[in-house]
């Protein structure tokens, strides 16, 4: 048995690899080899296997992925290798001898690799090491922040490794093998400086000069333009290093001359020939003199008061290929100017007065204040923007989400000073979701075309003409075009500029698919602010120690400002008013749903105003069904929900659903469900129609009838816990549920929303749909009993007790004398499970009487009445012969076996458990898995070990198959339990 973490996250055996499950269920296995034989808190392992807030029952979830984990480990044999997987408290942890993990193994081969005196056998451990790797470290986990971390750290070590066989590699003199290496590690990451310096210096000793001052220039033009930084002293020192060797030494200005386009650089003014100048330092601000040196193989950019020369002013001379620019001319002869004036041959050019050029454009605004964070996505405009294919951008998002901060600190501080956009940067408002009206495709030419140095008689009348004037002085430019909060993509298509050298970025609150299909522009979706970037926008404002000193007071403000930057400003603005409060008494506030829409509006500034102004230019259906998403009791909705909500067919609703989605108004999620953020509900309600009773009635029908029939495919042998109301209203559609699973996955969807639902009807005073919608939830709540049902189920016999209803009281306390009974309350029980047999009983219903009488029979038998208990049982199965119900009568029958096999009474619980298990249908996996375990136990105590390890035997394999975790662990009990020689 093997663990890998470094590819895939594995583990591997001499059968194959093991199904782990799903992403986190590997992430949960990674978490614990990251640390092996020591224990991790359940918080850290939440923290990992979820990329987002986790939901309310992320301690389930946990728990559930580690059963299925140590089943997994314990069917395969673990424990003979010296593995398990141990609960210790609120943590877990792996026990494993280390040497089964591909990442120990590695990092022992790199410690010997050090200790080695000879280069081979170095060269021999890191090779080996290197082996392990199979792809990226913990490859096939969840996205979350622990995790991201852990596979950096062990690619730092990988690298490093990398770096350690090139330099043996170089002890033996095979620079070839040593470039090799080095040279894919160098294209994947080309910021990597000591890579590129052992690169360097390798093909350099390999007799590939050329190749490594190529592979030098390439880096430093590189770092100049991602990161507006020169080469730092281990990259310069390789580069002096291979200057220094007999084949390329030579003047420094022999070593430029093969490169005819280079301009001329001032020479420094001390310094031995043939060494090149120290790095300068670099700053943000073009006007100190201090930022990147122009590159010495690219030609050097227009200095900031350069620009073409305005249209119309004759014809333009050919451009250069690189740049855009006429080369330079001698202006005496109107020949090409020598490019290295410095050069012992080059003539003096000659100077002569020109007219002062026409500034280059810069029509950003001001650089955002404050701003924080947003690494990810400023890393996905610099690959979105990348090349010379006139890549077209956009930036979409949710409104308040700082799409325009991003924007223009991208231009700003990413490539408008770096000199990647020489020739200028344009910016428009389009106005697409404002108060104003956008401006009209000639004004926002116009603006372009003035900025461009047209003269304001030489721009044309039509739109076309400008359109295309604006296109062609573009097409020999490197412009950055930004327009920001555009509506449609035809309001775009015509400020598309011309040209290969151009990159355009679009923002906008819209998702502008056609823009998408049409022009080949690159997504990049902007989230809200996680939490660490949320404290540092609140620093900006507030300082860093106030926000330092309540951090857990910054989180809580964060998730209910949905992280969205507006929000968060405004949030602060109000703090940055009251110098004495502290965080936690605004998030106090905050956290009233009632006051926190108001108190994130400030003057004309907040998240109503961004909100009012996006469903302001909604279509009519999708604007209508938004003002109904107040009224839903859910976090999520499906399109069935949706159409109850809006009185129309689910493909009207998806339809509208989707447009809410393209407006960034909902989130979509797995399974077409649509959720939308907190203060966009907020925002919805305060838009909801009044009297608000007919959209909920329909979405509480809905739930009913959708409820009832995913009960009863999810237990096609019972009989239907409740009937339908007289004045239920049609559905426009009914959702059909296949099997078992579908019908639990949607009650799983659709918990929060049933609860919901549950509490919405009884404050509407609609209690017949209260106690019915809750009892309907008994599938799930038999499945996850340990859930947190009480409250519901309360709310379901107050309403039951307000309609009198005798049968509803029945059931209420006797499914929630069930879940009292499981969660250890046996005497808070026993006060619903006493009433529940007479009610039923005083209703007529005998098989809800025989339910419950199991039910009380199941507390009594805890609290020691056993044998009233066993009573009860009796009567039970009576009860379930005498309403002709199978199933009751198996249930009653079981748990009566389970009493006889307590009370010693072997031979009747075998009756009891075989008759039981004749009348449960193979669909009833589990039921059929305790029946046979009942069955073994009983025959194992009769003295039948064979039997009773056939009937086991199948117990398990039934359980396994089904993922009954519970039932198989009972059975792989009692089967060890049997005799070795039976």
């Amino acid at each position: 048995m093997e663990f890998r973490i470094l590819g895939t996250v594995a583990v591997a055996t001499e059968t194959g690899e093991l199904p782990l499950g799903p992403a986190k269920r590997s992430g949960l296995l990674a978490m614990l080899l990251l640390r092996p034989n020591s224990v991790v808190r359940v918080e850290q392992l939440i923290a990992a296997l979820w990329e987002d807030e986790p939901p309310l029952h992320a301690k389930a979830v946990l728990q559930s992925h580690v059963s299925r984990l140590r089943a997994l480990l314990t069917a395969h044999d673990a424990e003979m290798y010296g593995v398990r997987l141990t609960t210790q408290g609120s943590a877990y942890a792996l026990q494993l001898p280390e040497t089964l993990l591909d990442a120990h193994r590695f990092e022992e081969l790199v410690a010997l690799a050090r200790l080695q005196h000879r280069p081979a056998d170095t060269v021999q451990m890191l090779r080996e090491a290197l082996t392990l790797w199979q792809g990226p470290a913990l490859t096939g986990t969840v996205r979350s922040a622990p995790l991201e971390a852990a596979a950096l750290a062990l690619e730092e070590l990988r690298i490093a490794s990398v770096e350690g066989l090139s330099e043996a590699y170089g002890q033996l003199g095979e620079h070839t093998r040593a470039a090799a290496v080095l040279r894919p590690e160098s294209v994947a990451h080309p910021l990597r400086e000591s890579l590129a310096a052992a690169l360097v210096l390798a093909l350099g000793r390999s007799g590939r000069q050329s190749d490594a001052l190529d592979h030098y220039h390439r880096t430093r033009r590189l770092l100049a333009d991602e990161l507006g930084v020169d080469p730092g002293p281990v990259l310069v020192a390789a580069y002096r290093t291979i200057l220094g060797t007999p084949s390329v030494q030579a003047p420094p200005q022999a070593a430029f001359a093969a490169q005819p386009q280079t301009p001329a650089r001032p020479r420094p003014s001390a310094g031995p020939a043939g060494t090149v100048p120290p790095p300068r330092p670099v700053s943000d601000d073009p006007a100190d003199g201090t930022g990147p040196a122009p590159s010495p193989s690219l030609p050097l950019s227009p200095p900031p008061g350069a620009a073409s020369p305005p249209a119309g002013a004759g014809t333009p001379s050919a451009p250069d290929s690189a740049s855009g620019q006429k080369p330079r001319t001698d202006a005496a002869s109107g020949h090409p100017a020598d490019p290295h004036p410095e050069h012992p041959t080059a003539p003096t050019p000659v100077h002569t007065p020109v007219e002062p050029p026409t500034p280059t454009p810069n029509l950003l605004p001001r650089l955002p204040r404050g701003f924080s964070g947003r690494e990810a996505e400023l890393g996905a405009l610099d690959q979105a923007l990348a090349g010379d294919d006139a890549p077209v951008c956009l930036l979409t998002g949710p409104a308040g989400v700082g799409k325009t901060a991003l924007a223009v600190h991208w231009a700003h501080r990413r490539h408008a000073r770096a000199g990647r956009f020489p020739d200028g940067v344009l910016f428009a408002d389009l106005r697409g979701f404002s108060d104003t009206p956008a401006p009209e495709t000639p004004t926002v030419l116009r603006e372009f075309l003035l900025a461009l140095g047209v003269p304001a008689r030489r721009i044309p009348e039509t739109t076309a003409a400008m359109g295309a004037l604006y296109r062609s002085l573009a097409a020999h430019r490197r412009l950055l075009v930004v327009l920001d909060n555009a509506r449609t993509s035809a309001q775009v298509r015509p400020l598309l500029p011309g040209g290969d050298h151009c990159a355009t970025l679009i923002t906008s609150r819209d998702r502008l698919g056609g823009l998408i299909a049409s022009d080949a522009a690159a997504p990049v979706p902007l989230n809200p602010l996680p939490p660490g970037d949320a404290a540092g926008l609140l620093a900006a404002v507030l300082g860093e120690e106030r926000v330092a000193a309540e951090p857990e007071a910054v989180e809580r403000l964060a998730g209910l400002c949905d992280g969205l930057p507006l929000a968060l400003r405004v949030t602060a603005a109000r703090l940055a008013e009251r110098p004495d409060g502290t965080l936690a008494a605004m998030a106090g506030e905050l956290a009233d749903e009632q006051r926190r829409l108001s108190l994130l509006d400030i003057e004309d500034t907040g998240v109503s105003a961004a909100l009012r102004l996006t469903v302001r230019h909604l279509p009519a259906p999708a604007a209508e069904l938004f003002t109904l998403v107040g009224l839903h009791t859910g976090s999520d909705l499906d399109r069935f929900t949706a159409a109850a909500l809006a009185g129309t067919t689910p493909d009207e609703a998806d339809a509208a659903l989707g447009r809410l989605a393209a407006a960034h108004l909902v989130a979509e999620s797995a399974g077409g469900r649509r959720t939308p953020h907190d203060l966009v509900r907020l925002y919805a309600r305060t838009l909801a129609p009044e009297p608000a009773a007919e959209p909920l009635g329909r979405l509480l029908d809905h739930y009913l009838r959708t409820a009832l029939d995913a009960a009863a495919a999810a237990h096609p042998e019972s009989r239907p816990c409740c009937a339908l109301p007289a004045d239920v209203r049609p559905p426009a559609a009914v959702r059909e549920f296949p099997d078992r699973a579908a019908a639990l996955d949607w009650f799983e969807a659709e918990r929060s929303g049933l609860e919901g639902a549950v509490a919405a009807a009884a404050g509407a005073g609609l209690h017949d749909r209260a106690w019915r919608i809750a009892l309907l939830l008994w599938p799930v709540i038999l499945l996850r009993v340990g859930d947190g049902w009480v409250p519901l189920l309360e709310q379901c016999l107050a309403s039951a007790e307000h309609e009198e209803d005798p049968d509803a009281q029945s059931r209420a306390r006797a499914l929630l004398g069930w879940v009292l009974h499981e969660e250890g309350r046996d005497d808070e029980a026993l006060v619903h499970l006493e009433q529940a047999p007479g009610l039923a009983a005083r209703a007529g219903d005998v098989t809800s009487e025989a339910i419950a009488c199991v039910n009380l029979a199941v507390a009594l038998n805890g609290t020691g009445e056993h044998d009233r208990a066993g009573l009860l049982l009796s009567r039970a199965v009576t009860l379930a012969v005498q309403a002709q119900h199978p199933p009751t009568e198996a249930l009653a029958l079981h748990h009566l076996a389970r009493h006889c096999l307590d009370a010693g009474a072997h031979e009747a619980a075998l009756s009891h458990a075989v008759r039981a298990l004749d009348m449960t249908s193979s669909d009833e996996a589990a039921r059929r898995v305790l029946l046979q375990t009942a069955c073994g136990e009983a025959l194992a105590a009769l003295g039948r070990p064979a039997d009773a390890a056939d009937l086991l035997g199948q117990a398990l394999r039934t359980a396994e198959s089904t993922g009954f975790e519970d039932g198989a662990a009972a059975a792989r009990k009692m089967l060890d339990g049997l005799p070795a020689d039976r």
